[in-house]
């Protein structure tokens, strides 16, 4: 699939300078399909390189706090952006994208899920665990536990929850069965064919799903990739993964 988007964004073309570089990219782990699949088309076009490290946003803005050397940084959560921002190296900064957060679960027959404070989350479990991203420092896992506190569920639940390293970690352990369900983005989901949505939350549930990004060099490569995250080719990669392109 990523190939295949790839040479459609190439066969499209980028409205973008052809001049050779290198890009240091940090994404939140969420965008690793999309994302992928954007960076093969910009090579192809543009000859440059993107070299990209995804994790949790929380992990990566402390490494680039602490002087990693990043050209472009794309968080999960403005929060940590905030972070970055404060070593006032940020030359340009927009929210990209936006998300849904869903409850995934690896039984393809799993019945659809009723999200409220009625919900019996332990009996849904049957014993396994409910996978989340790290609730305190990664942004995937941060929504989820508002989210589930919204229902007045987390207090409940806290003690049977699973905590992965980002957000494609939680996404590993539902599609390999090792926790039933969890929570993810619809992203995530889509890029995952061992798991299916069975519950979306509402919005109102979490704080606002949003993944500022960043330009922290002046390179011309660095340029380049910045722009081509807004290309109308961008933006229909991201549709078909999942994301809300924001205007």
């Amino acid at each position: 699939m990523i190939r295949l988007l790839a040479l459609l964004l190439f066969s499209l073309g980028f409205a973008l300078p052809a001049r050779a570089g290198e890009v240091t990219v940090f994404a939140a782990a969420s965008m690793k399909t999309a994302l992928d699949a954007l960076a093969q088309g910009w090579e192809a076009q543009t000859g440059n390189v993107a070299h990209i490290s995804y994790a949790g946003s929380g992990a990566l803005a402390r490494q680039i706090a602490a002087g990693a050397p990043v050209d472009i940084f794309i968080s999960a959560n403005p929060g940590w952006m905030e972070v970055v921002a404060k070593t006032g190296d940020i030359k340009a900064r927009e929210d990209l994208l936006a998300n849904h957060l869903v409850v995934i679960a690896h039984d393809e027959n799993a019945p659809p899920v009723t999200l409220s404070s009625e919900l019996d989350l332990k009996a849904l479990l049957k014993g396994g665990k409910l996978a989340m991203a790290l609730v305190d420092a990664v942004p995937a896992g941060q929504y989820g536990k508002a989210a589930l506190a919204h229902f007045g569920l987390w207090q409940g639940i806290a003690p049977d929850v699973a905590q992965g390293d980002n957000v494609r970690a939680t996404l590993m352990m539902v599609a390999l069965g090792a926790a039933p369900y969890g929570i993810t983005y619809e992203s995530d989901a889509v890029a995952e064919p061992r798991v299916h949505v069975v519950a979306t939350f509402p919005e109102g549930s979490h704080p606002p799903i949003r993944y500022p990004a960043a330009r922290l060099s002046d390179s011309a490569a660095a340029h380049s990739f910045y722009a081509a995250l807004r290309t109308p080719q961008a933006a229909k990669i991201f549709r078909a993964q999942g994301f809300v392109v924001l205007p």
